[in-house]
Formats: C-alpha cells, structure tokens, sequence
C-alpha cells in the first residue's frame, strides 16, 4: 500500500524521466516549477552550487497584493512574469525549462509564457 495515488505516481514517474536529462548550471540555471490545487510556485535553481537563485510563487507579496485573479491561469502568468523579472535582475537571462513531471498545458504552459514575456530565453 502506497501512499501516493496512481496519477501522483506518474507524474513523478514523468519527473524521474525529464530530471535524468536536463541540469541547470551557474550559465543556465534550471527553472523549476511547482503546481498544487491552489497555488503555483517556481524557483531558479543551480544544481551545481546547489542554491536557489530566485523564486516567486502565489504566495508572494507582489501576487496577494494584486488585485484578484480571475483564474488560475492568469496568476500563474503573473508569478512566471515575476520570476523571470527577478531572475534577470541577478543577470541570467538563459534557463532550462523544468516542468517537474506536470503536463505542458494550462497554468504550466502559462507561466512559462509569462517567463518569456519578462524576457527568459528557452
């Protein structure tokens, strides 16, 4: 007996697959992205040094003080906008795309759109 269900094990079983072939560096770190039932987080990572460079989340100060959301989709836009702003604040403007096992779609795909609009490159 698992304590996981069925669709949580793949999505790890996806994140197993993705993580054996991407790695984020000093020059490239890799931009990593969380999404529960309610909130959205992501963070640059440096696998190397093993830091986290910038992070940015619904949690944030900048996304409660906004005013309301219409959807989830729109907020995920707003933190991969947040994120990529302070991201080229620390002078990366290249990252690897980490979608941590979760599909390509919906607030995942938004927020990396966000991102690029800021102006990551990947």
């Amino acid at each position: 007996m698992g304590s996981t269900n069925i669709r949580q094990q793949a999505r790890l079983k996806r994140k197993k697959r993705i993580r054996k072939k991407i790695y984020g560096t000093i020059q490239r770190p890799r931009l990593s992205v969380f999404r529960s039932a309610r909130h959205i987080y992501a963070q640059v990572v440096d696998d190397k040094a093993g830091q986290t460079l910038a992070t940015a989340s619904t949690m944030d100060k900048e996304a409660k003080s906004w005013p309301k959301f219409e959807n989830k989709v729109e907020a995920a836009k707003f933190v991969g906008k947040l994120v990529g702003e302070r991201t080229l604040d620390k002078g990366i403007k290249e990252v690897v795309f980490d979608r941590n096992g979760f599909l390509y779609h919906g607030r995942i795909k938004s927020l990396s759109e966000g991102a690029r609009e800021a102006g990551l490159v990947f």
